[in-house]
């Protein structure tokens, strides 16, 4: 084999196909999580044999959201908060699409909140993947709707005086049919659960904890490697346990697992439903 071709072979990747690669290298920073996710998220497409023509990526703003101009289907960056409504015109445009929305805590549960909770409790067919990183990563570090009780932002210097939302519990009590959460540690659980999801019909969620070392970490003097221990010593596996008891405390413990997978007729069922009844 000679010289050129060696090298040609050690630039291959898996998902080279999957990759829009002149839009390579990416702008997460080193030791951020959203490449581990996203990853994750590629290989749970690749491996679920679905036609690629048929299957599209939505995100919002953010970090997270540049996702989808790194993949090479059909996709859309769409504007702050507005992922989901996106990605719902085009289940309903065409029904025969299936629709990742990739995005970010801050897009997706800030901004995007009441759309969120609206397309869960249609039950919408969405795989709606969370990377939550606790801060609004890119905009500088401000306090989000997840950041931790008493966590240190650029807005709150002093420690976050409120409440962070769970993200399962609220996705669960909105109306969704499969709900998980998992950490860029556990990757193999990650993808599983992503392909789980992308199969299921109904609004699927998946939250995925994430570090993010320049503003989150740095402030709370978090290392990339602290949060990977954390992640590893903290963790608690705990399948189809109560939404309302779910830990994420960064100290006392982080409850992971599948909690929800459940069927219910889909919107584009109900609808075809009630419509056929009329006619």
């Amino acid at each position: 084999m000679s010289i050129q071709s060696d090298q040609s072979d050690q630039q291959t990747h898996p998902l080279d196909d999957l990759l829009r690669k002149d839009r390579i290298p990416h702008i997460w920073c080193p030791g951020c999580g959203i490449g581990t996710a996203f990853s994750a998220c590629l290989y749970a497409i690749k491996s679920s044999k679905l036609d690629l023509d048929h299957v599209s990526m939505v995100s919002g703003i953010g970090c997270s959201g540049r996702g989808a101009g790194y993949i090479n289907l059909d996709s859309f960056h769409t504007t702050h908060g507005r992922a989901i409504p996106f990605a719902t015109g085009l289940k309903l445009a065409n029904p025969d699409l299936t629709v990742v929305v990739f995005s970010g805590d801050g897009d997706l549960f800030a901004i995007g909140g009441n759309h969120f909770i609206h397309a869960a409790r249609r039950n919408m067919d969405l795989t709606v993947i969370c990377v939550n990183n606790l801060n609004y990563g890119m905009t500088g570090g401000q306090v989000a709707a997840t950041t931790p009780h008493l966590a240190k932002t650029t807005t709150t210097p002093a420690g976050n005086p409120e409440t962070p939302f769970n993200l399962p519990l609220l996705a669960y009590a909105s109306g969704a049919t499969y709900v998980a959460r998992w950490t860029i540690l556990h990757t193999r659980d990650l993808t599983e659960s992503i392909g789980e999801a992308i199969q299921k019909k109904g609004f699927s969620f998946i939250e995925v904890l994430a570090p993010c070392p320049v503003n989150y970490g740095r402030r709370n003097k978090l290392k990339p490697l602290d949060v990977l221990r954390i992640y590893q010593e903290k963790s608690i596996i705990k399948h189809f346990a109560s939404p309302s008891e779910l830990h994420l405390d960064l100290e006392k413990g982080i409850t992971l697992g599948k909690f929800v997978d459940q069927d219910k007729p889909t919107w584009l069922d109900m609808y075809y439903k009630t419509t056929r009844k009329k006619s």
